[in-house]
C-alpha cells in the first residue's frame, strides 16, 4: 500500500512518514495542493493524507480535484489532517470528497487504527473489483472473434465519453465494415466467413497501439475501434493502417472488384461535451462509413463536424 501525504510542514511530513513506515506503508510527499493533485495523477496512490491549510489551493479544493479526476468506479480514500475540528469543518471535508478526519496534533494510535481500517477497505475493494472484472471479461468478449463484444463497447464508450468530457480530451471512433461480405458468405460458405471475420478481427486488434484503445465486434461484419485521447489526424492514420492491415491479409474474395477481402472505415472525432451524447459520435462515424462505401469501398472517410447525420440520397 502506498500513501500520498499533502502537508506543507516538513516536520509533519517526516513524522507522518515515520508512522506510515512502522505500518509498512510506503509514502510520497507534496508540500502544496497543486503538487499534491499532480502527484496523485502521476503516482495513483492507494490513500491520501491531506492537510486542509496549504500555501496555494486548500485541501478541500485538492480533494474536489482528485474526485473529479477519478474514473467511474474508482475510489481512493482521503483522510483530512487538520486542527479544524468543528462540525462545520467535518461536513465541509466530507462534502469535498473526504472519507475521514484526523485532528492535529496527530495521535499515532488513532492514525494507525484509521489506516488499518482503510487498508481493509482498500483490500476488500480490490478483491471486489477483481471479481467484477473477471465477470465483465466473461460477459464482454465476442465468442467468434475474441474482441470486445457490443455490450463491452457500449460500456467503454460511455465511460470514455464521460472521461473525455471531464478532461476536455478528444475521443475518436472508427466504424469498420467488411466489403461485400454477404457475397463472400454466399461464395465460400458461413464457416469460411467466420474464419474471415476472425482474421480481420485479429488484424484490427494488432493495429492498436494506445493502452486504452479498444477494438470490438459491433455486429455481423461490422467492427468498431475506440481511440481515447486521439485527435482527427491520428485517427485517420490509424484507420489507414487498419485498412492496409486487412488488405495485406490477401484473403481471396472472388466477388470483390479487387479480388481480396477489404474494409471500409468511417472516422469521427469529438471532444465530448454535455450538449451531446456518445450516440452523436456513433452517428458521425456511421455517416462517414456510408460515404466511404458510397465512394467505392476499401477506403476511409472522415466525418466533418457540423454536417447532419442523415445519409445522402
Amino acid at each position: 500500500m502506498r500513501a500520498l501525504i499533502v502537508e506543507d510542514s516538513q516536520m509533519s511530513q517526516a513524522y507522518i512518514q515515520s508512522l506510515l513506515a512502522e505500518l509498512e506503508i510506503e509514502s510520497i510527499c507534496a508540500s502544496d495542493g497543486l503538487t499534491g493533485v499532480e502527484f496523485f495523477q502521476l503516482e495513483s496512490p492507494d490513500l491520501v493524507l491531506l492537510d486542509i491549510v496549504l500555501p496555494d489551493i486548500d485541501g478541500l479544493e485538492v480533494a474536489r480535484r482528485i474526485r473529479r479526476g477519478e474514473r467511474p468506479g474508482e475510489w481512493t480514500p482521503i483522510i483530512f489532517l487538520t486542527a479544524r475540528t468543528t462540525d462545520e469543518d467535518l461536513e465541509a471535508g466530507i462534502a469535498a470528497g473526504g472519507d475521514d478526519y484526523l485532528a492535529k496534533p496527530i495521535n499515532p494510535i488513532v492514525l494507525a487504527a484509521k489506516l488499518r481500517a482503510m487498508q481493509r477497505i482498500v483490500l476488500m475493494r480490490r478483491e471486489l473489483d477483481a471479481a467484477n472484472r473477471e465477470l465483465r471479461r466473461l460477459s464482454s468478449v465476442d465468442g467468434l472473434t475474441g474482441l470486445a463484444n457490443r455490450r463491452q463497447f457500449d460500456y467503454t464508450l460511455q465511460n470514455e465519453w464521460m472521461w473525455g468530457q471531464a478532461q476536455k480530451q478528444p475521443l475518436s471512433l472508427l466504424m469498420c465494415d467488411v466489403d461485400f461480405f454477404k457475397l463472400y458468405n454466399d461464395s465460400y460458405g458461413h464457416p469460411q466467413g467466420d474464419e474471415c471475420l476472425r482474421q480481420v478481427a485479429n488484424a484490427l486488434h494488432e493495429t492498436l497501439k494506445g493502452p486504452k484503445d479498444l477494438a470490438a465486434r459491433y455486429g455481423g461484419e461490422e467492427f468498431a475501434i475506440l481511440l481515447p485521447n486521439t485527435g482527427p489526424d491520428m485517427a485517420m492514420m490509424i484507420a489507414e493502417r487498419a485498412r492496409e492491415a486487412i488488405a495485406n491479409l490477401q484473403l481471396p474474395h472472388a466477388q470483390s472488384p479487387i479480388g481480396h477481402v477489404s474494409i471500409s472505415l468511417g472516422v469521427a472525432t469529438r471532444v465530448p461535451a454535455a450538449t451531446h451524447t456518445a450516440d452523436r459520435l456513433i452517428a458521425l462515424a456511421d455517416r462517414a462509413l456510408y460515404i466511404a462505401k458510397h465512394n467505392g469501398r476499401n477506403r476511409a472517410a472522415q466525418a466533418v463536424v457540423g454536417t447532419t447525420d442523415s445519409k445522402p440520397t
